[in-house]
């Protein structure tokens, strides 16, 4: 029975999300007829569909609407996890509203863990694969401090391995040269932020975008620090960035130890720094994979057949 929310809004045009619901759980048959969904399958089957429906009418219930994405993330994660009981969203999920309206929160409990890990540290790693939504949660969150004013102002950085030390001949100032590099952090800002509001933010260095190596011998208080695609730092780089961190200042570092692109001879500060800083208090390290993959569902096939493939070799 559907309650609090219009039968629409479950169902998607056209059934739609009933037919994906079907999809996900081939063997299963799903009808609806008026407020009432009827669903047969297997009883593992038809537990799950219940908790997924559930889900999509709480949804419904809190935010008025269910977009694709919204639905996919639900199915992937039920999937991944069928005797979960904890509902997909829950209202401590939510970092933000972005200036169009959207909320940006968790999906995932990878992305959960990298919420409660920076209430409660200095610096945070979030390690993982490609989808899991480490950098925009990470963006979000730096957002977040920057409105709420516990921070003073925003620090993104990314080496730029592929530029090597060509930078300075690159035509153009320093944006210009380095936008390939930094382009994903300027697309989450641009989904957060109005255009006025961060080019006079960027404008006034209260968000700085830059490549890791123009961070040496600075000393960033009153700051929120991202290193994005750590993986690609040097032990040295690594250990330069992290002693940048000033008074009232959090960092958090994403990387994929999986997709390095140092040369073969440099090896990853990303690997290095888990047996290195491993203990010390007021840093954690949040551990991502495949169910936290918040991208076209096709993306967590792909890194599963991946990690199968190295194991094999």
């Amino acid at each position: 029975m559907i309650r609090k929310v219009e039968p629409v809004l479950i169902y998607g045009l056209q059934d739609h999300n009933l037919n994906e619901i079907e999809k996900a759980y081939p063997n299963s048959k799903l009808t609806a007829r008026g407020s009432v969904i009827k669903v047969s399958g297997s009883g593992k089957d038809v537990k799950a569909i219940k908790g997924i429906i559930d889900d999509l009418i709480d949804l419904a219930s809190r935010k008025g609407s269910i977009s694709e994405d919204d639905l996919q993330t639900i199915l992937s994660l039920k999937k991944s996890d069928p005797h979960a009981d904890t509902p997909i969203f829950l209202e401590s999920d939510i970092i933000i509203k972005t200036y169009t309206g959207e909320t940006v929160r968790a999906k995932t409990p990878g992305q959960r863990q990298i919420i409660d890990a920076t209430a409660n540290n200095d610096i945070t790693f979030a390690i993982g694969p490609a989808g899991t939504g480490k950098t925009y949660t990470s963006v979000a969150l730096a957002v977040k401090a920057l409105k709420e004013r516990t921070v003073k102002k925003i620090v993104l950085c990314r080496p730029a391995v592929e530029a090597g030390e060509s930078l300075g001949f690159l035509p153009g100032g320093l944006r210009e040269k380095i936008d390939p590099y930094l382009r994903p952090l300027y697309d989450s800002l641009e989904e957060m932020l109005d255009y006025e509001t961060l080019e006079l933010n960027m404008a006034k260095n209260i968000i700085e975008i830059a490549p890791l190596a123009y961070m040496r011998g600075r000393t960033l208080n009153n700051a929120f620090v991202i290193l994005d695609e750590a993986q690609n730092a040097t032990k040295m780089q690594m250990k330069m960035f992290l002693t940048r961190l000033g008074i009232n200042s959090r960092a958090i570092i994403t990387g994929d130890v999986t997709q390095t692109d140092l040369p073969s001879k440099q090896k990853s500060g990303l690997i290095s720094v888990q047996n290195v800083l491993d203990g010390i208090k007021g840093i954690s390290f949040v551990y991502l994979d495949q169910r936290d993959v918040v991208r076209h569902r096709i993306i967590r096939e792909i890194i599963t057949a991946y990690e199968k493939h190295e194991r094999k070799k």
